[in-house]
C-alpha cells in the first residue's frame, strides 16, 4: 500500500496515553466513545489525536476489539482530508465501511460501529455522486446506521451532524417531495439535528461547517449570511487535536474561496 500523506502539522499535537486519558471528555465530545481500558487501544488513540493516522490505524487493527474504532476513525479522517488520489480515497472509505459493518455484526450495541459504517458510506456516496449512491440503495443504509448510532448513544453529536447532512443532501439532489417519500428526508428534521449537535458539542467546527452547507442547500442564497457567520465561527475555533485542526482549516479555506 502507498505511503499515507503525513499530517501537515506534525508535532503541534503531541499526545501520549496519559494526556489522552486526561483530556478524553474534551477530545471525544463529538463521538461519545468511552475511554478504553486496554493500554494498546489507548496508545492507538494517542497516535490518532497526534495526527499519525497511518500508525493509529495499524495500532488499532493490531489491538482489535475497540481498537477497530480507532482504526476506522483514523482511516476515515485521513481519507477525507489528506488523501489526494480519488480512487484511493474511495477504497479507504470502502475498507472502513466493511470493517465497521463486521464490527457492528460482532457487537450490535456499539454506536461507533454504526456511525463509522454510515460516515464511510456517506463520504463514498459523495465521491461517486449522491444521485448515483441513492440509486444503489446506499442512502437507506446511511440513514439506518446513523439512527441506530443515535439510539444507542443519545449524546452522539457527530452522528447527528452526519444525519443532518444526509437529510440536506438528499433534498438537495432529488427535491423535498421525492426525498421525503422515498428516503424519509425532511428539511426541518435535518436542521434540528444540526442544532442538537451544536447543543451537545458547542465548540465543534465540523458541526458549524456542515450546518452552514445544509442551510445553503436547503434555503439557498437567503441563508448565505448565516452560513458565512457559521464558517467564520468555525474558522475561529480552538483545535484540541489533529482532526479538529483539519476541520478548522477546511472552514478557513472555504472562507478564502
Amino acid at each position: 500500500m502507498a505511503k499515507w500523506t503525513p499530517f501537515p502539522h506534525a508535532g503541534d499535537y503531541s499526545f501520549d496515553a496519559t494526556s489522552v486519558k486526561k483530556h478524553w471528555a474534551r477530545l471525544h465530545s463529538g463521538d461519545a466513545e468511552p475511554c478504553p481500558k486496554d493500554a494498546a487501544v489507548l496508545q492507538a488513540w494517542a497516535l490518532f489525536h497526534s495526527g499519525d493516522f497511518e500508525k493509529a490505524t495499524a495500532a488499532g487493527l493490531a489491538a482489535g476489539g475497540p481498537g477497530i474504532t480507532v482504526a476506522n476513525k483514523a482511516t476515515a479522517i485521513y481519507a477525507n482530508y489528506l488523501e489526494q488520489k480519488e480512487k484511493t480515497r474511495l477504497d479507504l472509505f470502502t475498507q472502513v465501511a466493511e470493517r465497521a459493518e463486521a464490527q457492528a455484526g460482532d457487537d450490535p450495541t456499539n454506536p461507533n460501529a454504526w456511525y463509522w459504517h454510515a460516515y464511510a458510506l456517506g463520504r463514498y456516496s459523495q465521491g461517486i455522486s449522491v444521485a448515483k449512491a441513492l440509486a444503489q440503495g446506499l442512502g437507506g443504509k446511511v440513514k439506518e446506521s446513523l439512527e441506530k448510532s443515535i439510539a444507542l448513544a443519545p449524546k452522539h453529536a457527530d452522528a447527528r451532524i452526519a444525519l443532518g447532512a444526509f437529510h440536506a443532501e438528499v433534498i438537495d439532489k432529488v427535491g423535498s417531495l421525492i426525498g421525503g417519500m422515498t428516503y424519509g428526508a425532511k428539511k426541518d428534521t435535518g436542521l434540528k439535528l444540526f442544532q442538537e449537535a451544536l447543543k451537545l458539542n458547542p465548540g465543534s467546527a465540523i458541526a458549524m461547517v456542515e450546518y452552514a452547507n445544509a442551510l445553503v442547500m436547503l434555503e439557498g442564497d437567503k441563508k448565505m449570511k448565516e452560513a458565512t457567520q457559521l464558517y467564520e465561527k468555525a474558522a475561529a475555533c480552538e483545535s484540541a487535536d489533529a482532526m479538529e485542526r483539519l476541520d478548522v482549516e477546511m472552514a478557513r479555506a472555504e472562507l478564502e474561496d
